[in-house]
């Protein structure tokens, strides 16, 4: 039995007291025990019962998970599986640092009626196959029923024949469960680790839910790694457990092992008819059997686990691949006209083998762009790989690039594959090309020109199909003229090139591009934001940014991180550099037309302030849709005139 009390919190006084082998702690409601501070990850910690103790594993929290024990302090991040033994009396202290919560932590010993009438220890086994080995008869055909059980490959199998094995040897046997041990391949250690039964079989066939192990022995098995034999089983289950009244009359537990390792699952034989019990005679059987088993269910649960990960990557790479799709178009937003017109040219090129040069100032997207004409060409099954050509000193940018072998300099230990290789087949996003050094500026042309890479210390060249899209934020014309770039180098680099256009060439698209962001890091940050206000609307959409995209982005999640749940975000919530923007947008009637000719005629008047389809673009940004085809999930409540002071916008959706 494990008692959990919150003794400092929100959620003070809150307590939880179970039986059962695993509780879960967080802010999600599918919690045992729900918290509501903020600072606590959705699925925060579990305690597990394993073998015969209590263990607590933080799930990767963002916070983290401590235990305080006798004024000393264990972070469960100094652990590679973050993983710690609980005692009774702990405090578990979990989400902030400065203001955790505190839990404190009871445990109570379950009463043990079970009588424990014999017991037979793995390494004693020899001393019981000797003793067993006087019938020949006996051991003849625990010899078969061994052969019997190794022949077994799948789970299932395995437990059906040693059940089987199981009744033909324990007259008095009437239903046979097992336990394994979970495996999680990602953790180094795993302290925390339970024994979950996974399948029970009843003599005659009939079938039978998979019943729980009988606790008091299953803690003897695990803890003396010996096979037991209990009388009255029956009476050590507690009220919670769900055999009660199942008349078991003894019970004998028998640890399943593979080599030196810990126990890795539990077979349990239960006799149910009150004629009779289990005698030692059986316990020495069953001992020399679980010897085959052991090796049985060690080799069906690595079976079944490279089954699981052979789906599971099949399904992970299905699932990657849905993923990429719906990336492709992800975070590329706009209907400006400059937009239309790159997305128009992205198109023509993207089935192409040509080098692309994407052109632009500092944070209009470049990376995005380049990831769009690699995951809408035929190469988006191979990798697209980004480099900052400005990122790394000449020689590491080399290897990086070219890769080496090994020796060629103090440092290479092993022979290397350069990026343009790793990439072979695919793309590879060279930004800010127009810091690349000058030496590798020539061996850059070479692999345009001819499709050919030189390892750093190879005498030999290898041949690459590597897409090459360039990025620079520099005028390269003027670069070339003034000597710092190569001139031809430039012309193969130009061969197409788009032009992202700032952020202040494309005003219109501000309130979609904000409504997108706020979105975005309100999910991602579990908040709640109903939308922007009309004045904080129009504040953005007045601000040059001449950070452009990059910049709003930044600006949206600060203001989702400093704002309370359930608002609007308001003037004052801007930056102040922001709010110092004069000449917002002016007030606009609407446009009368129908709805097709309003929706796509022109976004401004004569006089540079905006007509209705700019305020409407502006409206849509503001409640979170932003796309036309969004606009049916906005809850949005237009006036006759849009003049009006002070409207709000929702989010939908």
């Amino acid at each position: 039995m494990i008692r959990l009390e919150v003794v400092e919190g929100q959620d003070e006084a809150r307590r939880i007291e179970s039986n059962e082998d695993m509780l879960r702690l967080g802010r999600s409601d599918f919690n045992e025990l729900v918290l509501s501070e903020w600072h606590v990850s959705g699925e925060h910690a579990s305690i597990v019962l394993a073998g015969a103790s209590y263990v607590v594993r933080d799930h990767n929290s963002t916070n983290g998970t401590r235990i305080e024990r006798g004024g000393d302090t264990i972070d469960l991040a100094d652990d590679d599986a973050r993983e710690g033994e609980l005692r009774d009396g702990d405090l578990l202290l979990l989400g902030d640092r400065e203001r955790p919560v505190r839990i404190k932590v009871t445990i109570g010993d379950e009463p043990d009626d079970a009588r424990i009438v014999s017991l037979r220890k793995v390494d004693e086994l020899a001393e019981v196959e000797a003793t067993v080995g006087a019938d020949r008869q006996v051991l003849q055909s625990l010899y078969e029923s061994q052969k019997r059980i190794g022949s077994a490959i799948d789970l299932d199998d395995v437990i059906d024949v040693v059940a089987e094995q199981v009744f033909r040897f324990l007259p008095r046997a009437t239903h046979v469960t097992v336990a394994l041990r979970e495996v999680d391949a990602r953790r180094k250690k795993n302290k925390s680790a339970r024994y979950v039964p996974v399948g029970t079989r009843v003599r005659g066939g009939a079938d039978s839910e998979t019943i729980p192990i009988t606790r008091s022995v299953f803690k003897k098995v695990v803890a003396e790694r010996a096979a037991v034999l209990a009388a009255d089983a029956k009476r050590d289950v507690g009220e919670t457990a769900s055999i009660m009244g199942a008349q078991i009359e003894s019970t004998i537990g028998v640890p399943l092992w593979h080599g030196d390792e810990e126990i890795i699952g539990v077979l349990q034989v239960d006799n149910r008819d009150a004629s009779g019990v289990f005698r030692e005679r059986d316990l020495d059987i069953l001992a020399l059997l679980s010897q085959s088993a052991s090796q049985a269910f060690a080799h069906a649960r690595l079976v079944n686990r490279l089954r699981a990960a052979e789906e599971s990557q099949r399904n992970e790479n299905v699932y990657l691949k849905r993923r990429e799709q719906g990336r492709r178009f992800d975070g590329i937003i706009g209907e400006a006209a400059g937009m239309k017109k790159l997305f128009e040219q992205l198109r023509k090129v993207v089935d192409t083998r040509v080098t692309v040069l994407v052109e632009g100032e500092t944070g209009t997207g470049k990376e995005l762009i380049a990831s769009a004409v690699h995951y809408w060409s035929e190469r988006r099954d191979a990798l697209f790989i980004a480099q900052n050509c400005a990122a790394m000193p000449e020689n590491l940018l080399e290897s990086e690039l070219f890769g080496h072998k090994k020796g060629s300099f103090t440092g290479a230990t092993d022979d290397k594959k350069g990026l343009f290789e790793l990439a072979d087949g695919g793309t590879l996003f060279l930004d800010e090309v127009g810091e690349m050094p000058l030496n590798l500026q020539a061996k850059l042309l070479r692999v345009l020109q001819e499709g050919e890479i030189r390892p750093i210390g190879h005498n030999q060249t290898k041949r690459v199909d590597t897409r090459i899209v360039a990025a620079t934020n520099r005028d390269l014309e003027k670069e070339v003229a003034e000597g710092r770039f190569r001139e031809d180098l430039y012309y193969r680099l130009k061969v197409f090139p788009i032009t992202v256009p700032p952020l202040r060439e494309r005003r219109e698209d501000i309130p979609l591009l904000a409504g997108h962001f706020l979105k975005k890091y309100a999910n991602e940050f579990g908040r709640t934001v109903r939308g922007f206000s009309q004045q904080a609307m129009e504040l953005l959409a007045s601000y040059k940014w001449p950070g452009n995209v990059r910049e709003l982005e930044n600006e949206v999640q600060r203001l989702i991180i400093q704002m309370d749940d359930g608002g609007f975000v308001e003037p004052e919530h801007v930056s102040p550099r922001i709010r110092q923007v004069e000449n917002l947008i002016d007030k606009v009637n609407p446009t009368k037309g129908s709805l097709k000719q309003i929706l796509y005629g022109p976004t401004s008047r004569t006089d540079g302030t905006q007509n209705f389809v700019g305020a409407l673009k502006v409206a849509m940004g503001m409640c979170g849709a932003y796309t036309i085809r969004d606009l049916h999930k906005a809850e949005m409540v237009v006036a006759p005139s849009i003049k009006t002071e002070g409207k709000f916008f929702q989010m939908g959706g």
